[in-house]
C-alpha cells in the first residue's frame, strides 16, 4: 500500500476536475442503471447499488438525478438498455501495469478503442488475467493528518472492520475487504471525521516507481482512458510523484 495514498490523492484532484467538466455525472448515471438491472432498485438489498450511489454522491450528483437514474433503470422503456461489463489489461511505457474497466453496449466498438488507446500511449493489451493477479480489490479512505485525532480515526475504524491504518505522505491511509467498505465509510461519517476521499478500488501489490517524465506519460494515457465514455475506472500499478501533474 505505500504510495497508494500519493496516487489516490492525485486522482481525487482529477476527480474534481472531471466533475467539473460533467464527465463524472454520466458515468456515475451509468453505473447506477446497470447495477439497477443486475440487482434491482434497493439499495439495501444492492451491494453494487450502493456503490454506485456512494461514487454519485462523491461527485456532487443531485439525489433527483440519482433517482432518475434508478427509475430509468428498473421502469417501463428501460428493456432497450444493456450494458456489458469488460475489464482490459495490459501494460504502458516502463513496463506499468494498467487495469481498465468499461461499461459497453457494444464489445466489437470497445475492444478495438482500448486496444489503440494503448498502443497510443506506448502501450500493449496483455491477457485478461495476466495483470490483474497483480492487484487485490481493496476499500481505501483517506483522511488528512491535521483533521482528526489519531486515537479517534484508530478506534473508529477498527471497530468497524478496517484492516489497516497507516500515516503515508500526510494522509492517514485506511483499508479495508470490499464488503466492509460501506460499514466502514458510514462508521467514519458518523464520527464527523472528513475524508478526503474513499474508494473500493484495484491495489497493486507492487509499485513502479516513475520519475516526473514517466509518471506525466502515464496520467496522460490514463487520461485518454478515461476521457472514454465507456470507462468506468482506471487502475495502475504505478507509483507516480506529485511533480508529474506540472510536466
Amino acid at each position: 500500500m505505500a504510495g497508494h495514498s500519493k496516487w489516490a490523492n492525485i486522482k481525487h484532484r482529477k476527480a474534481r476536475q472531471d466533475a467539473v467538466k460533467g464527465k463524472a455525472w454520466s458515468k456515475c448515471s451509468r453505473a447506477i442503471m446497470v447495477a439497477v438491472k443486475n440487482g434491482g432498485p434497493d439499495p439495501e438489498t444492492n451491494l453494487t447499488l450502493r456503490y454506485a450511489i456512494v461514487d454519485a454522491k462523491a461527485v456532487n450528483m443531485a439525489k433527483d438525478t440519482i433517482e432518475k437514474a434508478i427509475k430509468k433503470a428498473s421502469g417501463e422503456g428501460s428493456e432497450g438498455i444493456s450494458y456489458e461489463e469488460v475489464r482490459y489489461e495490459g501494460y504502458g511505457s516502463g513496463g506499468v501495469a494498467i487495469i481498465v474497466d468499461v461499461l459497453t453496449d457494444n464489445v466489437n466498438r470497445t475492444a478495438p478503442e482500448m486496444r489503440k488507446l494503448f498502443e497510443k500511449g506506448n502501450g500493449s493489451l496483455a491477457k485478461q488475467g495476466s495483470v490483474a493477479f497483480g492487484f487485490s480489490s481493496t476499500g481505501v479512505i483517506l483522511v488528512e493528518d491535521g483533521n482528526t485525532n489519531e486515537e479517534q480515526l484508530m478506534e473508529t475504524a477498527l471497530e468497524a472492520g478496517a484492516n489497516d491504518v497507516v500515516l503515508n505522505d500526510g494522509l492517514w491511509e485506511v483499508t479495508c475487504e470490499p464488503q466492509d467498505y460501506l460499514g466502514l465509510r458510514e462508521a467514519i461519517e458518523s464520527a464527523e471525521i472528513p475524508m478526503v476521499s474513499s474508494e473500493v478500488t484495484m491495489v497493486p501489490a507492487t509499485q513502479v516507481e516513475c520519475d516526473a517524465i514517466l509518471g506525466a506519460k502515464i496520467l496522460r494515457m490514463i487520461e485518454a482512458f478515461e476521457d472514454h465514455d465507456d470507462v468506468q475506472g482506471v487502475y495502475t500499478n504505478a507509483n507516480i510523484p506529485e511533480e508529474a501533474m506540472e510536466e
